[in-house]
């Protein structure tokens, strides 16, 4: 069975990502990711985001776009995952990392700096590149095919 993540990517005016990096006692220890967790059964996966940023961050979603879906097997597990990332708004970008060993505010191109879950490779060299641009879509929302 394939169990459904979701994960949000968050921007700040200045350009800045938000990524937290997992604690030493979690599965893949001092890994870096975007916040986000699993979609409980019968939940919505907007539903499942909004609750996980109040969990993790203490945040309020106010508006999210799906940008990616990657399905990734780790090694550890048996397991396959179902990963969907979204562009996601929050009220305010004053956050506490609660379920995180650190959070940090990074420009797109230095995520490749950070040690990330192997299924966030591709998401984070379209950041780090500039194909995908949070703000843009975010923007563009509703407004159909360009």
């Amino acid at each position: 069975m394939i169990k459904v993540v979701v994960a949000a990517v968050i921007e700040r005016a200045d350009r800045r990502l938000l990524i937290g990096q997992r604690r030493s006692t979690d599965s893949s220890p001092l890994k870096w990711e975007f916040p986000g967790g699993k979609v409980e059964p019968g939940e919505e996966p907007e539903v499942a985001l909004a609750r996980e940023l109040r969990e993790e961050l203490g945040a309020t979603l106010r508006k999210s776009v799906e940008i990616a879906r990657v399905r990734h097997a780790y090694a550890a597990t048996a397991n396959e995952l179902e990963i969907r990332f979204f562009a996601a708004e929050i009220t305010s970008h004053v956050v506490v990392g609660q379920t995180f060993e650190r959070i940090a505010w990074v420009l797109p191109r230095e995520l490749s700096s950070y040690d990330f879950l192997a299924a966030n490779g591709a998401l984070v060299a379209n950041l780090a590149t500039g194909r995908i641009k949070v703000a843009e879509v975010l923007a563009n929302q509703g407004l159909g095919p360009k």
